[in-house]
């Protein structure tokens, strides 16, 4: 693509250098520069772009885009200097990559818990339906059937530009995204046309980044504030926030909820491990969902599709035949008669939820052990919130190591115990090898009992000191079963 073309829908400074080479690429990592290629040098959190274009052009970049001008320039190059590259980004990477979501219908998911639920499911359904589909996820991406491995929820501009036309090159007509707040704040989905926007709800998390909730909850709403007439916006009025993300919203406005009169509306006929039975918007449906924050994400699913053109009889149809989500309320029942659950709640809204669908379904038939634990380098104020959270719905507390980080697991379990008074240390134990707190629980469990291992559900691995070591919590209480 001839440059002067990439560039023709941002405001540079200034220019400096011919704007009539052809670029063969466009990247932010210097280390991914090849010959023909144009360089975004981002002032990042973790490093300076800016320090790195002598290397991009001894890679080959053939031009710069950049917020401050090297000294020295090189006159084989065209640098182009803008106000905020982080802004800027999104938009040079649509462009390169042919505008793709201007050709399929792209669908976001933001809130705090549920993102990979919905989107997994709105994604696993279309496909059922007969589309060809795209996921961007926690989990994994996909390209119709071709699976992705990802590393964030939301990837970089660029590889989610590329994603992108790699679906509307298989022939894709929907693809559904988990949007982070992380993503909405460095303009990662910048450039890009959303059909819809569904919001989940919103709980404490990340705010080792966003300071406060409240530019947290900010964040959320800038991705309604930016859909544009022509799409719809989905909320979950059960949250006190649901209805703020509408407020400077253009998109059409439609709520769910489990609570209360909505556009979407859905309740409980039966729960067990295995699954419910529901009545959603009147008609009565069996789901392999367990517990009422899953009826929410059931819900924001039916409304999408409902307003994506899907008939209700079909949506209904097609949400009976979908499975819940890797990692997320899977279960293992062992010989003896007891159930592990299997779960990635790593938030104390996400914990008592998660508990709630427990004692939900035992109505005081059996215990519930709890083995959890948080994350290193991260917001250091739940971590007394999520022991209060598991002690307050459990008979017993193992609180172990998650992903500790650059962090000591021992450091990490201390903040989680100050939560704690005396009369509820008496139910909690601490042990810092993860793999020995899962083995404990199913010594104690019993007949009937629950055990809920909480914080990692799909993650195979445990990460310490920058390394990622296989521990997958599934295997490890299967193994401890037998």
């Amino acid at each position: 693509m001839i440059l002067e073309q990439l560039i023709k829908d941002i405001k540079p400074i200034q220019i400096k250098g011919s704007l009539q080479c052809d670029i063969q690429g466009v990247n932010i990592d210097s280390r991914r520069i090849a010959d023909g290629h144009m360089f975004i040098a981002v002032k990042g959190t973790q490093a300076d772009g800016h320090t790195y274009i002598d290397k991009a052009i001894q890679l080959g970049a053939k031009a710069i885009l950049c917020q401050d001008i090297p000294e020295s320039l090189n006159e084989e190059v065209c640098y182009i200097q803008v106000e905020n590259t982080e802004q800027v980004v999104g938009q040079i990477a649509t462009t390169f990559y042919g505008n793709p979501t201007e050709k399929l219908k792209l669908v976001g998911v933001t809130g705090t818990n549920g993102k990979t639920t919905i989107a997994t499911t709105l994604y696993n359904l279309f496909r059922f339906m007969g589309h060809k589909c795209g996921l961007l996820s926690t989990v994994v991406n996909y390209i119709d059937g071709t699976a992705i491995p990802t590393e964030h929820t939301t990837p970089d501009p660029i590889t989610l530009n590329q994603l992108l036309a790699q679906m509307v090159e298989a022939g894709c007509e929907y693809a559904f995204m988990e949007v982070s707040s992380h993503s909405i704040v460095q303009n990662r989905i910048g450039g890009l046309h959303f059909v819809g926007g569904l919001f989940t709800n919103i709980t404490r998390d990340h705010l080792d980044y966003h300071k406060t909730f409240s530019n947290y909850i900010q964040a959320k709403k800038q991705f309604f504030d930016q859909l544009p007439a022509d799409a719809f916006a989905i909320t979950n009025i059960d949250d006190k926030n649901g209805l703020v993300m509408l407020q400077n919203t253009k998109a059409t406005c439609k709520t769910y909820s489990v609570q209360q009169a909505a556009d979407f509306k859905a309740k409980i006929i039966e729960c067990h491990f295995e699954g419910m039975y529901l009545e959603i918007n009147g008609k009565e449906v069996g789901v392999q969902f367990v517990g009422k924050f899953n009826v929410s994400n059931l819900l924001a699913v039916y409304g999408a599709a409902y307003m994506l053109g899907k008939e209700p009889q079909e949506i209904l149809v097609g949400i009976s035949a979908m499975k819940p989500v890797s990692g997320r309320l899977e279960n293992v029942t062992s010989k003896s008669g007891y159930t592990a659950i299997i779960d990635y709640a790593h938030t104390p809204d996400a914990l008592e939820n998660v508990l709630n669908a427990i004692h939900g379904v035992l109505e005081g038939k059996g215990k519930v052990i709890t083995v959890c634990g948080a994350g290193g380098n991260r917001d250091k104020g739940k971590r007394p919130l999520m022991a209060q959270e598991a002690v307050k719905q459990s008979d017993n507390v193992i609180i172990t190591s998650d992903n500790p980080r650059f962090e000591e697991p021992q450091d990490i379990i201390n903040d989680m115990l100050a939560g704690l008074d005396e009369e509820q240390m008496k139910r909690v134990i601490s042990v810092v090898d993860r793999r020995e707190a899962i083995r404990i629980a199913c010594m104690m469990a019993q007949k009937g009992d629950v055990i809920l291992i909480a914080g990692k559900g799909h993650e195979d691995y445990q990460d310490v000191k920058g390394v990622k070591h296989h521990f997958d919590d599934k295997e490890e209480v299967t193994k401890a079963m037998n």
